[in-house]
C-alpha cells in the first residue's frame, strides 16, 4: 500500500514539474503569434511612445525617491525623449502619408475637370 501511494506521489510530483518546465522548453517561433510578426507600424510607434513617456515618468521618480541622480536622471531622461520624439515623428509621418495621397488625388481630379 505504501508503494502504491509513493508511485502517486511521485507522478503527482512529476507531472508538476513538467507543467512548469514547459515553457523553457519551448521555441520562440511557438510563443509568438502569428499576428504579432505582422504588426501594424502604427501600433509599434504607438507602443514606443508610451514605453518612453513610461520610462520618463518611472525615472523622475526614481529620482524624488534618491534612488537617481541628476546626471543618471539627465541621461536617462535624454535617451527616452529620444525615443519618444522619434515615435511621434514616424505617427505623424504615417498620418500625414494618406492625407497626401487623398488630397493629391483630389487637387488631380479637379485640375483634369476645368
Amino acid at each position: 500500500m505504501s508503494f502504491v501511494l509513493y508511485f502517486t506521489g511521485l507522478l503527482l510530483i512529476s507531472a508538476i514539474a513538467l507543467v512548469v518546465a514547459l515553457p523553457f522548453f519551448r521555441s520562440q517561433a511557438d510563443t509568438i503569434s502569428p499576428g504579432a510578426t505582422q504588426e501594424d507600424p502604427r501600433a509599434r510607434w504607438e507602443k514606443q511612445k508610451a514605453e518612453a513617456y513610461a520610462a520618463i515618468k518611472e525615472a523622475e521618480f526614481d529620482r524624488q525617491m534618491g534612488k537617481l541622480s541628476d546626471e543618471d536622471y539627465r541621461l536617462l531622461r535624454d535617451k527616452y525623449e529620444r525615443q519618444a520624439l522619434e515615435a511621434l515623428a514616424q505617427l505623424d509621418r504615417l498620418a500625414s502619408d494618406p492625407q497626401q495621397r487623398g488630397s493629391g488625388g483630389a487637387v488631380a481630379s479637379t485640375a483634369a475637370s476645368d
